[in-house]
């Protein structure tokens, strides 16, 4: 071999032992950039992730207002919180019922009885 091949070949060996480390790095760092941002913890999955909390925390301000309300309705019907009497009007007015000891007062004409 000629003395200029085998320097040009020195040279070329030099030169790529000098650029490896440097494309490692771009590499290594490309893979950290590419995971920070597209990777399971990257920024667009956790973007995703508060998309799914706010609607996570919707759903539960929801279930917990008809809680409250299930809640209050309940809590109604306990026997402290109910007046006999004033369910056994609603019951006979809804039935249209009347008890044989009550007193019917008819009032205004309603025309001739059938």
């Amino acid at each position: 071999m000629s003395l200029s091949l085998i320097r040009l070949r020195h040279s070329l060996k030099r030169e790529a032992k000098a650029a490896l480390p440097p494309l490692l790095f771009l590499t290594l760092a490309g893979y950290f950039a590419w995971n920070a941002t597209r990777g399971d913890l990257g920024l667009r999955a956790y973007a995703a992730r508060e998309q799914d909390l706010a609607r996570a925390e919707a759903v539960r301000a929801e279930v917990a207002t008809e809680v409250a309300t299930w809640q209050r309705r309940v809590a109604a019907l306990r026997p402290e919180h109910l007046d006999a009497d004033v369910i056994d009007e609603r019951a006979r007015a809804m039935l249209n019922l009347a008890d044989p000891a009550d007193i019917v007062v008819p009032y205004g004409s309603l025309g001739p009885a059938f």
